[in-house]
């Protein structure tokens, strides 16, 4: 055999990966960490923090605003409640959550990076449960850091520990319960959709339409003096519906015109959010099952 007909082998420095295996466990938890940081933007480029951090700052501004004003006239009592704030900035919120729901999970099926993670063990609950995850704890900084601020500055004028202390912890309870509920209505959303602006304009379209219509319904029935009818068409619409919830459990004063009617409308509002939370969350999963590995 000649010269030129002679294979040769090339050390390319390839070496077998000799340290532990962590497991699925440490990938959902790397995707949780990497989708988190992906919601405002780190580890992104420079054009990806500006809008997360953008609405972050104005979710907080009101907040600095309204703590200065206690402390300048030494109110006796927070003039937002600390239940009311994410209803007050329903459309600084309602923006986040259409802006990064899509990134959360729509650029994965455009770029089509699902067959990349579901090659790996890592299961398609196992994916749903990371980014829902993720985009709580997001959801949560942006509702939970102005009451932090109202809060502060609360103490600082001096009102009452013991009732601001409890009026931040419910506020916070709150913001848990809007933050689990959004999440879920968001998610499930965008990830019927590969194209990041489809998903935000239905995103946008679900959360602002459902609760001006709500709301013009409920104007309608008030002046009519149907107060029952206006109290359950609350349900129709995530913020609302939320809302009435807080009313009823944490005895928060109502943003809507009227709250849920006594303790049957409180448990019917309480039955329908558990059941859009259960409903959103079986159909992501059930969208994931669907998603090819090839």
């Amino acid at each position: 055999m000649s010269a030129d007909q002679t294979g040769v082998i090339h050390d390319i420095g390839y070496r077998h990966y000799t340290g532990p295996r962590l497991g699925r466990g440490a990938i959902v938890r790397a995707l949780f960490v990497q989708s988190l940081r992906g919601a405002y933007g780190l580890g992104r480029s420079a054009k990806s923090k500006v809008m997360p951090i953008l609405l972050l700052v104005i979710m907080c501004v009101p907040a600095l605003v309204i703590a200065a004003v206690v402390n300048g006239f030494k109110l006796t009592a927070q003039p937002v409640p600390y239940t009311r704030y994410a209803v007050v900035l329903l459309a600084v919120v309602a923006i986040f959550v259409a802006a990064q729901s899509p990134q959360m999970v729509s650029r994965d099926l455009r770029f089509r990076l699902t067959s990349l993670y579901f090659s790996r063990p890592l299961g398609r609950l196992d994916y749903v449960l990371a980014k829902y995850a993720a985009m709580v704890c997001a959801l949560l900084l942006l509702l939970v850091s102005p009451l932090v601020i109202l809060y502060g500055g609360g103490l600082l004028a001096r009102l009452p520990a013991g009732a601001e202390t409890r009026h931040f912890l419910l506020g916070a309870v709150g913001a848990v319960f809007f933050a689990v509920v959004l999440a879920a209505v968001g998610l499930l959303i965008a990830a019927f959709t590969p194209r990041r602006g489809l998903g935000v304009a239905a995103v946008i379209a679900v959360l602002l339409v459902t609760y001006s219509g709500v709301s013009v319904v409920q104007g309608i029935a008030q002046d009519q003096g149907q107060d029952t009818v206006a109290a359950y068409a609350g349900l129709f619409s995530p913020f609302t519906l939320v809302d009435g919830v807080q009313v009823w459990l944490l005895n928060a004063r109502p943003s809507s015109p009227v709250g849920p009617p006594g303790t049957t409308g409180g448990l019917v509002f309480l039955a329908t959010t558990l059941a859009l939370l259960a409903g959103s969350f079986g159909l992501l999963v059930l969208r994931y099952r669907k998603v090819s590995i090839s």
